[in-house]
């Protein structure tokens, strides 16, 4: 499937990435076929898309009279068969590897030969993802960031089979999306969780240590650092059990004591999560938010 070809994008999963990455698409003129396997989660994706549209209205990023038809773009669905139509297709569904390979199974049964598959995981081997499919030179990482409508960087992750077509098509879609597309190659974690997640696992042992309260460790990477956001403010708005989730495939990703002792999700991050304390999606985190 050529870039100049693409119509229609389907979206897998409908939770904050899907439904994020389903209105960026969709603002940016193509047809969305918004799937998911509940149809109250995508009522909540829909609403939540409306209301990040009211918010580019006020801020002047787009025209009020544009709202209706961006809106009527997005077609959600709990239909697999729908994916059929589809010109190309992103998975986001939450980052299991067992529920990744569910979708992207059933999803590659659905779609067309030609159409390039590519998975929004931050963090999981897209080779491994790939074999779950029947179209390895036609799959890819497109790691979106959090919140998609806002962030202008998308990972695009190249793994030994994915072709030069597929990346070279998947990197002039990001950039029609307004998005600066960066090819990485294929490793635990890519660059931005690589990087990242040590970060904010080493900012909640200083918490746990004793060595500064949340607050105090954030002020010190903005103002000393320069970050627009602290680590621990930014892990509450990652989600603190995506944050784990993303340790963990680290870990075993790097196996080996003196590799994988460093990629260890902090104590006090698996305390949180079994409490139920994930951060802003649940109302408290390191910090407390109104819900």
């Amino acid at each position: 499937m050529q870039f100049d070809e693409i119509k229609t994008v389907a979206v897998l999963g409908a939770g904050t990435m899907g439904g994020g990455i389903a209105h960026v698409f969709a603002r940016s003129g193509y047809d969305v076929i918004l799937r998911d396997v509940s149809a109250e989660v995508l009522e909540r994706a829909l609403a939540a898309i409306s209301a990040n549209l009211d918010r580019e209205i006020k801020k002047g990023k787009i025209a009020e009279a544009d709202k209706p038809e961006i809106r009527a773009r997005i077609h959600a669905t709990t239909d697999a068969e729908r994916l059929n139509e589809a010109d190309f297709a992103v998975e986001a569904v939450p980052e299991r590897l067992e529920l990744k390979r569910a979708a992207l199974s059933e999803a590659d049964r659905v779609l067309r030969p030609g159409v390039i598959l590519a998975s929004n995981t931050s963090s999981i081997s897209i080779a491994t993802l790939a074999a779950a499919t029947s179209r390895p030179d036609r799959f890819l990482g497109m790691h979106f960031m959090n919140p998609v409508p806002v962030m202008e960087l998308v990972e695009v992750v190249r793994a030994s089979q994915t072709s030069d077509a597929t990346l070279a098509t998947t990197m002039a879609l990001a950039r029609a999306l307004g998005k600066t597309p960066v090819a990485v190659n294929d490793a635990p974690g890519f660059v931005a969780n690589r990087v990242l997640m040590p970060m904010i696992n080493e900012a909640a042992f200083a918490v746990m240590e004793g060595v500064a309260t949340p607050e105090a460790v954030d002020a010190v990477m903005k103002t000393g650092m320069n970050h627009p956001m602290g680590p621990l403010e930014l892990a509450d708005l990652i989600g603190l059990d995506v944050c784990v989730d993303i340790m963990d495939v680290l870990e075993a990703g790097f196996p080996g004591a003196k590799l994988s002792s460093k990629y260890s999700a902090c104590p006090l991050l698996r305390e949180m999560v079994s409490e139920g304390r994930l951060g802003r999606k649940t109302g408290r985190g390191f910090y407390t938010y109104g819900r």
